[in-house]
């Protein structure tokens, strides 16, 4: 579906070295379908050795070229990228921005005609394990929306959602590993508390949360059957999450996620 497409990433941050090194990883691309460009000279330098990719610093060049363009660049200059980019930008490239807060509307503006999409992945994307959300802008067909679907698949997981979600994405998996470091976190001192050394507790506790996450991915059951398979009558596990539910952690995950979608809204009204 890729082939003899031009991608370019305008921004070579880690976003952008985490999705290039995912598609070149599943042979969507080769090296010399990819173009990068950033202010950073040691940044290029990097992604040029590692992935024997083309690099420049000439924006407006990689616009030109690519069928597929990415902006990951950060949100605060967005704006001065689109300024230099709208004028060479073709009808026929698929615009796509992670530029978070950042409206498809604010590209249509200035790229009328042009299909843009959205997309809010999340840090995992570094590690193939992401989860990424797309929405697609008014001029964006199944043609054109497959094959970027197909590149953040290369780095994790992948759903379409309608703009007006995306808040609420930026709540729930945007911000989501925070949430997963913290109760890892909290899990290893409570191993330490119990005797294991840090290495040891950390690790006991990481591997359950990935275990638990991709037994809800395969097997397809509701999380709480899964957690019934676990807590047997008076034993250690329905121990444990009584006094979860005692504390309030289910509540406070709730409210997290929605504390986080209403920040998510309000940064976008700046």
């Amino acid at each position: 579906m890729l082939t003899n497409k031009q991608v370019g990433f305008i921004g070579g941050g880690a976003m952008a070295e985490a999705l290039i090194r995912g598609i070149l990883e599943a042979r969507l691309v080769t090296p010399s379908q990819l173009t990068v460009s950033d202010v950073s000279k040691e940044r290029l330098d990097y992604l040029r050795s590692t992935f024997m990719v083309s690099t420049t610093h000439d924006s407006q060049e990689i616009a030109k070229q690519s069928d597929i363009l990415f902006l990951t660049v950060k949100p605060q200059v967005i704006s001065s990228v689109i300024e230099s980019i709208a004028p060479v930008v073709a009808k026929s490239t698929v615009v796509v921005s992670v530029a978070a807060g950042i409206t498809i509307a604010a590209f249509q503006g200035k790229m009328p005609g042009v299909p843009i999409i959205r997309v809010m992945p999340n840090t995992p994307v570094a590690v193939g394990a992401g989860m990424s959300a797309m929405a697609l802008g008014k001029y964006v067909t199944t043609t054109v929306s497959e094959p970027v679907a197909q590149i953040f698949g290369a780095v994790g997981k992948v759903v379409t959602v309608t703009e007006d979600t995306m808040d609420a994405v930026t709540g729930l998996s945007g911000s989501g590993p925070a949430y997963a470091f913290v109760l890892i976190d909290a899990l290893t001192d409570a191993g330490v508390r119990v005797g294991f050394s840090r290495q040891t507790a950390v690790l006991l506790a990481a591997q359950t949360l990935m275990g638990a996450a991709k037994m809800v991915l395969e097997t397809g059951e509701h999380p709480a059957k899964l957690r019934d398979m676990v807590t047997s009558p008076g034993g250690t596990a329905i121990t444990g999450v009584h006094v979860l539910e005692q504390n309030g952690v289910r509540a406070a995950l709730i409210d997290a996620v929605v504390a986080a979608t209403n920040r998510s809204r309000e940064m976008g009204r700046r």
